[in-house]
Formats: structure tokens, sequence, C-alpha cells
């Protein structure tokens, strides 16, 4: 009987794994690092512009340009709700990676319209600049990934309510084919762009009646585009999350508490998001959520090592990582000052070489900026000058 229980054990997990490798499932991290995108907040002159008043495109079609940047020109804030009250480099909490002194902090308190309060549950994104780094999006052929490592505090440090708080999630486009309305011959074709992605949700034990609040993951999404349940978070502190887009279009989960690297072992799910299959990688993105009360303030993300693979053969990427903290070099500080082209049907910016001030002592949370605000790095970014799309969304 044992014996027995044991091959159906066997065949079942064999089952599982030749269902992901058909699904074209790979471990976030593979391949080659991307070195033109990501950020390990080591340069301890990280700074961000915040250029007020933030978007809130989604609520009043204001988008309030031009959008805050980070001076190294890696993340941008979102044009469809604007990036958080705090953006700030801190000191990495204790745990995190090796050799890691920096790493950022995420928080809000007015996460709705500027000057206003909508007293529902709102949400701000902050952007990882990939297609405006690299010339343009990624083709799923290349097998694009993306990991970060997050910093979660105690539950009782949370905004006490029972829904999401954090999210991380990739932009993703594909073509859209509808039926012509019009005598309903064929097909009509139109690009569109989704995002998937890992929600941080909380049930608290004040809804539930428990004696511990109940923190878990959610996908999103299945085929119909709804969210599907992932697994408990049953401890804080540092945890490794990924996702993957293989060549086939499938988007796989991956997740682990910790700092070290995802393996096979960390899979969540593998989901073709409201049945669509990807065909080029946009961006990646933060959201942090909270009841625009103002009173209540978003739980505190931080966020550090967040970067972009290429391909799907097994890496070395904490290796690399750990040998340029151990010379304290920073990824920005290896590559060449060189313009990037712009995605096609995208204004190019004017490229300004990169300079250096002394670094502000003032926390990072939103202040009207001056003009003498440390120059960007040498590099492609958003064009800002007139009204942009967005790779960010919550309600999808």
């Amino acid at each position: 009987m044992r014996y027995s229980l044991c091959l159906v054990v066997v065949g079942l997990l064999a089952t599982s794994a030749s269902l992901r490798a058909q699904n074209g499932n790979f471990v976030p991290g593979s391949g080659t690092l991307l070195e033109k995108v990501g950020d390990d907040f080591e340069d301890p002159n990280w700074d961000y512009i915040f250029n007020e008043p933030k978007s809130s495109e989604e609520l009043n079609e204001r988008q309030n340009l031009p959008l805050g940047k980070s001076t190294n020109g890696r993340w941008y804030e979102g044009a469809k709700r604007g990036q958080p009250d705090v953006v700030r480099r801190v000191d990495t909490p204790e745990g995190g990676l090796p050799g890691s002194t920096g790493s950022m902090m995420l928080k809000s308190l007015k996460t709705g319209i500027p000057g206003s309060t909508t007293f529902k549950m709102q949400q701000e994104d902050f952007i990882l600049n990939v297609q405006y780094r690299t010339g343009g999006s990624i083709p799923v052929s290349q097998n694009p990934s993306v990991t970060t490592r997050i910093y979660l505090p105690p539950t009782s440090e949370w905004e006490r309510r029972t829904g999401p708080h954090f999210a991380f999630r990739v932009a993703l486009e594909t073509t859209k084919k509808t039926p012509r309305k019009v005598f309903f011959l064929g097909e009509k074709e139109e690009d569109e762009v989704y995002w998937p992605g890992l929600f941080i949700c909380m049930d608290t034990k004040e809804q539930t009646r428990s004696e511990e609040d109940s923190v878990y993951f959610r996908v999103r999404a299945n085929g119909q585009g709804g969210d599907v349940k992932g697994p408990a978070i049953t401890e804080m502190g540092w945890w490794t999350l990924g996702i993957a887009i293989s060549s086939n279009g499938a988007v796989h989960y991956y997740a682990r508490p910790g700092i070290e690297d995802l393996t096979a072992d960390d899979y969540i799910s593998t989901q073709y998001p409201y049945n669509y299959k990807a065909e080029t990688f946009r961006s990646a993105f933060f959201n942090i959520v909270n009841m625009d009360n103002g009173r209540s303030w978003t739980s505190t993300l931080i966020v550090d090592d967040t970067f972009v693979f290429l391909g799907n053969t097994p890496s070395r990427s904490s290796a690399a990582q750990m040998a340029r903290r151990s010379t304290n070099e920073a990824p920005t500080a290896r590559l060449a000052q060189q313009p990037q082209s712009k995605p096609a049907g995208k204004p190019a910016s004017t490229t300004q070489t990169q300079t250096r001030q002394t670094p502000s002592k003032q926390s990072q949370v939103r202040q009207p900026q001056s003009k003498k605000s440390p120059a960007t790095e040498s590099t492609s970014e958003p064009d800002t000058s007139g009204s942009i799309s967005d790779d960010s969304a919550y309600y999808r």
C-alpha cells in the first residue's frame, strides 16, 4: 500500500513538472542581467524629483505633467494614478542582502486627487523604467523576467484594513482580436496592455475575529480575469518575488521568504491572464494601497535589488551583485554614458551629461522641486512634455 502511494505521489510530481515545462515555465532571474534597467539603491546620492502635483488621470483625467522621476533615470511616476508621497533611500533593514547599504521606501497618505479626499480605497504606482532605457518593449521571445526583494514590517505596523496593501506587477502587451460590429465580418485587431502581478493582502484579526492577522498572496489573473488566492505569508521580513514571461506568452509567478535567489521550489502559478498571450514586456512596477481618508498612511514597503533578466538558462545573478557591492560599484557607475534610442512612436528627449551634487539630507517626501535639483544621468526617459500612456493599473 505504501509502495503504491509513493508511486502515485511520484507520478503526480512528474505530471506537475511536465505541465510546467509545457507552459514554458522557468525561474525568474534566469539568464543574463539587463544592466540598462533596474536598481540596487547603493548610490548615496540617489534622489527623487516629485514634480508636484502628482498625476490623478484615473480619477479626474489630469496627468499634471511633468511626471516625477528618479535622478538616475531608472524610476518614474505612474501617469494614471501618480507616485507615492514618500520615495526615499533608506538604510537596508536587518537581514537584507549581504553588502547592501541602501534600499528604497515607498509610503503614502493622500493617494487620491491632490488637494482633496475621496474616502475610497486608492493606490499609487512606482514604475521601473524599462522600455525608455532599452529603446522599446522587450519581445517575449527573449524570455524576460523580473525579480525584487521586499521588506514587510510586522502587521502591527500596517494600515488596519482588510484588502490589498502592496503589489509587484508587470506591464505586458498583446494583440487583442474582437469581432467586427459591421456585418460581423472578420475580426478587428488592436494593441492591448495588461498588468499581471502578485498582490499582498491582509485579512485583519479584527474583521476575522482571529488571534492573528492573515496575510497572503493573490495572483492576478486567471484566464477569465479573476484573481487567484496564493500561498499564505506566515512570516514578515524579507521576501524575494519574481515574475517570468515565457516565449509562449504565459506568465509565471514565484515567491520565497528571505533574500536567496528563487528556485523551482518557489513556484506559485502559471497563468494566461485574461486569456491573453503576451507578446512584449513593457515594464515592472509597485502598487501601494490605502483608504484615502486623510488619516491612514499606507503600510510601509521597502524595496531592494529590482532587476530584469533575459533568457531562461541558469543565472549567477546574486554572485555578480555581491561582487559589485564588494567594490561599492552601483550598476549605473558601470554603464557607458551614451544616449539611448526612444521607443518607436515616442519623441526623443535631449540627453544630458551626468553631474553630481551634494545629496540632500531632507526626507524624500513630496515637496515642490526647484530647477536646481540634481541632474539626471545620461539616458532616455519618458517624454513628459505631453500626454503619455501609462504602464500601470489596479482594477484590471
